[in-house]
């Protein structure tokens, strides 16, 4: 009964040096939608992280690699979560518009692609439960209004924009 005791106790003490889950980034009462004029070719490629809620991601490299018919071969760094990590996987578009689902990183949300803009330099991703948003953007096609842009989407869709980096 004391070795139940005490592997209860270690338990608790452990359980109480594990971080406490962030809150979500949106508000759940606001609604989220997708982009529903999206061409998965045009988004296909190399992206930059222009700004999350992942301290140092700025700057972070990701590929989208089309990879068959509405999928995607994803590398590079994965800017979704407390910290920076290593980004492999499928992306599978599902629809309607440009939603995905993730077969590793992204915390293996869906993926809405909130926003991108009619040149498919600048976008806003995000999850509907809100734990992570990005805006990315196409190496060395940061353009200050699209960022700005980007950001007016991820704060209609509900987004708390104090908590993703400018």
């Amino acid at each position: 009964m004391h070795r139940i005791a005490v592997g209860l106790s270690i338990i608790a003490l452990l359980g109480g040096c594990m971080a406490a889950p962030q809150p979500s980034l949106r508000d759940p009462e606001k609604m989220i939608s997708s982009a529903a004029l999206f061409d998965p070719a045009r988004f296909a490629g190399d992206w930059v992280v222009a700004q999350s809620a992942t301290p140092g991601c700025a700057g972070a490299q990701q590929s989208w690699k089309l990879h068959g018919a509405g999928a995607y071969a994803l590398s590079g760094i994965d800017c979704t979560g407390p910290v920076p990590a290593v980004l492999e996987g499928r992306a599978v578009l599902t629809g309607p518009g440009a939603r995905l689902s993730p077969t590793q990183g992204f915390a293996k949300e869906p993926i809405f692609v909130l926003w991108v803009d009619q040149d498919y330099r600048v976008a806003a991703l995000g999850t509907p439960a809100g734990n992570w948003g990005i805006v990315l953007n196409r190496p060395g096609m940061a353009r200050g209004d699209l960022i700005a842009a980007a950001r007016e989407v991820l704060d209609f869709n509900g987004y708390d924009l104090s908590r993703i980096g400018r």
